[in-house]
This record gives structure tokens, sequence and C-alpha cells, in this order.
């Protein structure tokens, strides 16, 4: 039997938070802070620009909940900033996003996960044409857009980031 869009979702949305749990499975704080090239980001910023946009997306633009981010203060235990998730920062500021508590991390990434998981078996498909959504700086779109695009097609791109740096600084890329 087909799967709904729902449903494809769900799955893809899964698979996509354990590919980015994966990436960095095995990668140290200084690892993820290590930044490929002059002009480039670390594996860790963009991580956290993934995890913190889909964490503004679902819960406060979609779900008009707080953030995990700002409900677990997150922003201030780990010394970054309050309400920025990195679209449009210059490179000085990319540069000073840096992790400095992998263990504090490790506690945000999978409290964004399960929201998610949690809202997404909570919603009606039928929103997913009919509710629109903006995402800043972007125009207003379809829910389906803002969760497909923002998200889960958003998400894979940067496991390739992370994938990259993982292949320059040795440690190999994922294994399918």
């Amino acid at each position: 039997m087909p799967m709904t869009a729902l449903e494809i979702l769900q799955t893809s949305m899964d698979s996509m938070h354990g590919m980015l749990d994966k990436v960095i499975s095995d990668m140290t704080e200084e690892q993820l802070n290590f930044r490929p090239q002059e002009g480039g980001v670390s594996p860790f910023f963009s991580l956290w620009h993934y995890v913190r946009t889909e964490d503004n997306v679902i819960n406060w633009v979609i779900h008009r909940q707080p953030t995990v981010w700002l409900e677990g203060e997150f922003d201030t235990r780990l010394g970054l900033d309050r309400t920025s998730q990195g679209t449009g920062m210059s490179e000085e500021q990319a540069n000073a996003v840096v992790l400095r508590d992998l263990g504090l991390w490790q506690q945000y990434q999978p409290r964004v996960w399960a929201r998610t998981a949690a809202y997404l078996r909570s919603m009606n498909p039928d929103e997913f044409e009919t509710r629109r959504v903006t995402i800043k700086p972007l125009p207003e779109m379809s829910l389906w857009s803002g969760l497909f695009g923002i998200c889960l097609s958003h998400g894979y791109r940067h496991i390739g980031e992370i994938e990259y740096a993982r292949g320059v600084i040795g440690l190999g890329g994922l294994t399918i």
C-alpha cells in the first residue's frame, strides 16, 4: 500500500535525523569546530544552523510553541546567540559559533527531534496545502513546502557539508 505524504515526511525526517546523529557520533568538539578552509564553516556551524532552524520552524513558526532552544536555555548554557540560527550571518559571526560543551549539545539535539516527531504525529495532513507559513527571510509558502523544503531537504544539505568536513579531517563520510 502506498505511503501517505505525512508518512513519507515522518519516515524521511526520522531517517535524516538518524543520519545527523550518526555523522557526528564519533566527532570531538575540536573536530566539530574545524574549519576546512577560509570562507568555509565548521561542521558544528552546519549542525547548529540546521537544528536551530528545524527547532524554529517546527516549534515557533508552525506549532506556535516556545523553541527547545529557549525553553531549555541552551543559548545561555552553550554561550550562543539567543535568537539567531545562522541565516544571513557574516563570516565573522559564523566563526564565533563554537561548540564548547558537546554533552550539553547532545541534550539539545534529541529534544528537537522528539518535538518534531511529536508534532508530525499530531498534525492534520490536510494542512499541507491549506495552511500557509512564513519562514523568514523567505516569502509565505504552503506548510508542505516549509516542512519538506526548509526542514527535510535543508537537513540533507547540511549532512553533506558535515560529511565533507569529516573527509577533510580524515574521518571519512557515512557508510550506507
